[in-house]
């Protein structure tokens, strides 16, 4: 059973930074598309940004322009950045692959309130 085990949330004001950070239990050099997901309070989960082997990216409108999500294979690692934090960015942020694993991993709080 693959853990995937999200990092790198906290508290941000609006306008300021995150770069999160999601490491996979096996490689995911095979894996053809790595994504981020968030569930805000109270909301479904939601499509946040994907990426492909060949570095294809794609990205949900409302981030698209302030987020980048990258990959690092040999790390079997998967990244997000997030600039130009807005108060509804706030949302416990997971990543998994495209289709999904049936398990999550635990997520990583973002919170962006002044």
């Amino acid at each position: 059973q693959v853990q995937l085990v999200e990092s790198g949330g906290g508290l941000v004001q609006p306008g300021g930074s995150l770069t999160l950070s999601c490491v996979a239990s096996t490689s995911i050099f095979n894996i053809i598309i790595m994504a981020w997901y968030r569930q805000a309070p109270g909301k479904e989960r939601e499509f946040v940004a994907s990426i492909s082997n060949n570095g294809h990216t794609n990205y949900a409108d409302s981030v698209k322009g302030r987020f980048t999500i990258s990959r690092f294979n040999a790390k079997n690692t998967v990244y997000l950045q997030m600039n130009s934090l807005k108060p509804e960015d706030t949302a416990v942020y997971y990543c998994n692959k495209i289709p999904n694993y049936t398990s999550w991993g635990q997520g990583t709080q973002v919170t962006v309130s002044s």
